[in-house]
């Protein structure tokens, strides 16, 4: 049996390309590993409640989320606020006047900093927004602020904790040309694109559940629990391995650890399949924690400290009193026991709020490649291959952004609309 179109993948960039491709009136075949759709940003039962994997985070300028999110009637689950950004010692809110007035004013008024820093980061932005957010060549964003005297204090406060929430990868290593597009489209960018949305639904419900509908009744088909293990060439198009199904054209939109072993019996592509072999990878650390009662959050999410200190997100809309507690990247938090682990971001959380009400229950879920590691120079293909009719879709493909929710869901309507505007 031969398919028009086969997605290997139902992730964020598998579903947002399908979504778009059903849209245009060409229905799909989506293969997905797991059993359920959502790839590493999705829904996780605990103990009878709907979370995530991993807290995860929008902005406002994530554009194409936005719109898919829209176009599946899910958009309404998201809480939109004006950035702050609160930890120990330091604020940062931006008002609703338009750019650049509202860095520029949140700058001034910020709470934790010198006049010395701000002066700095007003300076920082400055230059690169006459350089149009754009470097020459790349390099560690440790270097970068180095290079434009960076305040130590400005840098834990601020650079830092955008840097590893952003790019997931420490500053030491992580690429300054990503860390740049990443400021042109958040603080540089619209008022409103700096905005925090935060999803007052679980992953499942806000993207995979919808999409399915859509998808099943434009005639698409899903297959669940289905894994592609490989792909050869064939009079025509692609055969794929497993499920024993031919394609005209396939879009591979898996995890990129798994795209090597996937293009084995693909010889013209072994020059692009190298390169993803010797991928890093950065994980993220969610801890759910379930309280008596809720807890009055000053904001939806703060900081619990400079630097690598996780950040707190109130989600009493999953159930009253649950938190959810995110660490960004490889780190020293990774090798203490999941017990002093928590123990100590309940003293963190404290600290911030005061007294807490009775822990009911907690859960600690770590994605260990939840993310490439966003390093200088990083190598990330094209979502056209040199075979016509094969795209790669994901969040590590060739883009402005780092490994995102918004990374993923352009690369998959990226892969759509190469395939939409092929010749009939």
């Amino acid at each position: 049996m031969q398919v028009p179109i086969a997605i290997v993948g139902g992730g964020w960039a598998g579903i947002a390309c399908a979504v778009e491709l059903a849209d245009h009136g060409l229905p799909v075949v989506l293969f997905e590993a797991a059993r359920q759709l959502g790839g590493r940003a999705r829904r996780v039962d605990w103990n009878g409640l709907a979370i995530d994997n991993g807290q995860h985070l929008l902005i406002g300028a994530y554009r194409e989320s936005l719109r898919l999110m829209t176009r599946l009637g899910t958009a309404n689950a998201l809480e939109r606020r004006p950035l702050q950004l609160r930890m120990p010692g330091y604020r940062l809110s931006l008002p609703p006047w338009p750019k650049p007035l509202h860095l520029g004013i949140g700058l001034l008024v910020a709470r934790g900093l010198s006049l010395r820093d701000k002066l700095a980061a007003a300076r920082f932005m400055r230059h690169l927004r006459a350089a149009h957010f754009a470097l020459p060549n790349d390099m560690p964003v440790d270097e970068l602020l180095a290079r434009h005297d960076q305040p130590t204090n400005l840098i834990d406060k601020l650079w830092a904790p955008l840097c590893l929430a952003a790019l997931n990868t420490a500053p030491a290593i992580a690429s300054a040309r990503v860390f740049c597009n990443v400021l042109r489209d958040s603080l540089a960018g619209d008022r409103a694109d700096s905005d925090l949305l935060f999803n007052r639904a679980d992953l499942g419900r806000l993207l995979a559940d919808a999409a399915t509908a859509l998808l099943l009744q434009r005639h698409g088909e899903i297959h669940p629990a289905s894994k592609v293990g490989g792909l050869s060439r064939i009079a025509g198009g692609f055969q794929l391995h497993g499920p024993e199904l031919s394609a005209e054209r396939v879009v591979l939109a898996t995890h990129p650890a798994r795209l090597p072993a996937l293009l084995t019996h693909l010889p013209e592509l072994a020059e692009m399949a190298e390169p993803l072999s010797n991928y890093t990878w950065q994980p993220i650390h969610t801890l759910w924690l379930r309280f008596a009662r809720p807890i009055r959050f000053p904001f939806p999410m703060l900081g619990l400290g400079d630097g690598q200190a996780p950040w707190a997100f109130e989600r009493n809309d999953i159930a009253p009193g649950v938190v959810a507690l995110v660490t960004s990247a490889d780190g020293p938090h990774l090798h203490l026991s999941a017990e002093r682990l928590r123990d100590d971001y309940l003293t963190l959380l404290a600290g911030q709020l005061g007294a807490l009400p009775e822990l009911l229950d907690w859960k600690a879920i770590i994605e260990k490649r939840a993310t490439y590691s966003c390093v200088v120079d990083q190598y990330r293909p094209d979502n056209r291959t040199p075979l016509a009719g094969l795209y790669l879709a994901g969040d590590f493909t060739a883009g402005d952004y780092p490994a995102t929710l918004e990374g993923a869901v352009r690369s998959g309507v990226e892969c759509a609309r190469h395939i939409i505007a092929e010749p009939k």
